[in-house]
């Protein structure tokens, strides 16, 4: 059985993309990451050290974001799910990481809703 986490709309600011303007004055990107893990300890225990701390997992992601440039979001949410995977915090628990991230300032010519790229990173 595998239980999940969610995060979901996480807001960081970041300057990645492939122009110098995307660098240069950066943007807002918005993350959601899905955990894939057993919680049948934290739902027993209702203890937080058996599980996985929500701000710790935000941390990392806004770390990310927040930190050198990557011409793609591919790049970005790649390195979010790595860095959540081998996080001593997290202590092995977390089967697998989904990690979306939002480029709704992306420039593009035209009228759009949202540009996001989801990867899956697992143990």
């Amino acid at each position: 059985m595998t239980d999940r986490i969610a995060l979901t709309g996480l807001r960081a600011f970041g300057r990645h993309g492939v122009f110098a303007q995307e660098r240069r004055d950066g943007q807002e990107f918005l993350v959601d990451i899905v955990l894939r893990l057993d919680l049948t300890a934290a739902s027993r225990s209702d203890a937080l050290a058996d599980t996985v701390d929500y701000g710790a997992l935000a941390e990392i992601a806004v770390k990310v974001v927040g930190g050198d440039p990557y011409d793609l979001i591919e790049s970005v949410a790649g390195r979010i799910a790595e860095e959540v995977l081998a996080d001593e915090r997290m202590a092995g628990r977390i089967e697998s990481a989904e990690v979306t991230v939002h480029k709704p300032g992306a420039p593009i010519p035209h009228r759009f809703a949202d540009v996001a790229v989801t990867v899956t990173r697992s143990r």
